[in-house]
């Protein structure tokens, strides 16, 4: 049966192999389902859809809420980790801690942004094929 007209109700679960192909496109910035078009339409601002494809990046309000928590869930894990290294590796004064750990950490913010915004996309887009949507047939 071609996989156009392929019965919903006997396809496969998602692979392990399939969900790290859709993340690894997504990391690099391409599109989760084709892995041929970008998904931004600029630096910080993710494009309506894929030109190659057709797949609806950010299909409704809010739906890239969970990227903003997993940008700040991941960014304060670094933060974190980087104040334990601090305090307890080095003999830094406050200040002095504070002048190299906050430009590391807002930087690291700036360069995660984008990539939360992608794997965000990969998230929805695989939970969107386990739920058997139609449109989200890859």
């Amino acid at each position: 049966m071609p996989a156009s007209t392929s019965d919903p109700e006997r396809d496969p679960p998602l692979s392990n192999a399939r969900w790290r192909s859709f993340v690894v496109r997504a990391w690099r910035g391409l599109c989760p389902r084709c892995g041929r078009g970008p998904l931004f339409a600029r630096t910080f601002r993710l494009g309506e859809g894929c030109a190659d494809c057709g797949l609806v990046f950010r299909r409704e309000q809010g739906a890239m809420t969970g990227q903003m928590y997993l940008s700040a869930a991941v960014t304060e894990v670094l933060a974190g980790a980087l104040v334990l290294l601090v305090f307890f590796a080095t003999d830094w004064s406050a200040a002095t801690a504070l002048w190299v750990c906050v430009p590391l950490v807002v930087g690291f913010s700036y360069w995660f942004l984008p990539k939360a915004m992608a794997l965000w996309v990969a998230v929805e887009f695989m939970t969107d094929l386990g739920n058997r949507d139609p449109w989200a047939r890859s």
